[in-house]
């Protein structure tokens, strides 16, 4: 029952805690985990759901979803957060909670917020309890727990992975906060512009938290006009979330991710860093940057340089751990790298070939010499072991007999090596000493004058 004082505190509270859904037909996004007939919605529906943790980036719904399954569960809730709690504080949970399970069959969830941030002496008073089913655990987290928490309670839990919200959902959120005269802004007269909310929505990254703090920074600080209308334009939005006015939208959205594409394509390293650039500060999440150079580690440059895809897949997990602003330029060197590698597109083709080669082969038998030694029917010795021949020069057919003569990597197109000066992939520097200090050789000093050095080798 609602008092007066819990009154006021709601009321008081910023517009993103009291815009917090209730029932699981409320909650906006993360299809892919509570979508009709995934798991957790199945789950909480029938009011089996174990211990869980909840992992993604900020303002994604983890907190709100956890909140949820506590208003649905007939069950008894413990909060925690990971930051002021400790291990006096959760065996005091326990210790009822297992009084109540043999007393009346109770079931008490632990919610835990930051449960990274838990240390192993944490971590390790719950383990028993989890196993148990004293308690039940629901932790969330902006942290990979398979890096940040201890093993075995990550092996206890299923880990549901939250994704940064999309445009169109975060969009929903903001209408439904102008237009709830109970919890949101619906009891002031609020006219955003056209394109003002998908503009808050593109900057916010993906965090509605975020962009409901920015909502009511703009609605709070506009003066209204003669008619009492409070008019949003996209630069009170600029200005709520601090961020520059950047036009962009739906189209131009997929237009400049094109554009960056192609560039890395084309082996031009200054337009992929600008239409990079120019994509995260119009609110584009880095990652959708970092999974399509990744994308383009393997499809073009492939096996040209397969440090390509390494130094792609980096930089992708080097910008989880880091953020924005530092994984921004371990981002852009990947951007860099993969458009100034040589280009080959040899294992693209050679998937599409192998495609066609095994939807239209009628007898795809295994070879005999191949075949498992229990069910071949020639000798063992039938099979040519490589390594008992020079240089692994033999004659030896691996293929179905009747695509034997196909090969997928045999072509007269070499890779594209851009080695000509004047071409953007063409990297010269020129150092003129390089002094290196070889601490076996008694600090001996070797020097390298007019060392030239083309594409990094």
């Amino acid at each position: 029952m609602e008092t007066l004082f819990s009154k006021n505190l709601r009321e008081r509270a910023p517009l993103a805690d009291r815009m917090r859904p209730n029932k699981l037909s409320d909650f906006i996004g993360q299809e892919h985990i509570v979508g009709e007939g995934k798991l957790l919605s199945r789950a909480i529906k029938t009011g089996n759901l174990g211990s869980c943790i909840f992992w993604g980036p900020p303002g994604t719904g983890k907190t709100t979803l956890a909140h949820i399954i506590a208003n649905n569960l007939n069950v008894k809730i413990k909060k925690l957060n990971a930051v002021s709690s400790g291990v006096s504080d959760a065996k005091g949970i326990i210790d009822q909670a297992k009084k109540e399970k043999e007393m009346f069959g109770t079931k008490t969830y632990l919610l835990l917020d930051e449960c990274h941030r838990w240390n192993k002496a944490q971590s390790d008073c719950v383990l028993e309890a989890i196993e148990k089913g004293i308690i039940y655990f629901i932790g969330s987290t902006t942290e990979n727990p398979y890096t940040s928490m201890t093993r075995a309670i990550v092996s206890r839990c299923n880990v549901f992975q939250f994704k940064p919200l999309s445009v169109e959902n975060i969009v929903t959120i903001l209408k439904n906060a102008l237009n709830d005269k109970v919890n949101g802004l619906g009891n002031m007269k609020v006219a955003a512009e056209k394109g003002a909310l998908e503009f808050l929505a593109l900057k916010s990254g993906g965090d509605s938290r975020k962009a409901l703090c920015a909502l009511e920074i703009a609605c709070l600080s506009t003066e209204p006009n003669e008619n009492g209308i409070i008019n949003l334009t996209k630069s009170d939005m600029a200005e709520s979330i601090q961020s520059k006015v950047l036009s962009i939208d739906n189209d131009m959205h997929y237009d400049m991710l094109s554009a960056f594409c192609k560039s890395l394509r084309g082996c031009n390293p200054t337009a992929s860093v600008y239409w990079s650039r120019r994509l995260i500060d119009s609110g584009v999440d880095p990652l959708i940057i970092l999974r399509r150079t990744i994308v383009h580690a393997a499809e073009d440059v492939g096996m040209a340089d397969p440090m390509a895809l390494v130094v792609a897949t980096s930089a992708l997990t080097a910008y989880q751990n880091l953020g924005s602003p530092e994984g921004e330029i371990p981002l852009t060197e990947a951007v860099v790298y993969v458009s100034t590698a040589p280009k080959s597109n040899s294992i693209v083709e050679a998937i599409s070939m192998s495609k066609n080669d095994v939807q239209n082969t009628k007898n795809d038998s295994v070879p005999e010499h191949l075949k498992n030694t229990n069910f071949a029917k020639e000798p063992r010795q039938s099979y040519k072991y490589p390594y008992d021949f020079k240089d692994f020069a033999l004659d030896q057919e691996y293929l179905p007999a009747e695509i034997k003569d196909h090969n997928y990597f045999n072509h007269k197109k070499k890779p594209y090596i851009p080695t000509q000066k004047g071409h953007p992939c063409f990297w010269d520097f020129n150092i003129k000493t390089k002094s290196l200090v070889d601490e076996q050789n008694n600090d001996k000093k070797i020097e390298t004058k007019g060392a030239k050095y083309d594409n990094r080798n």
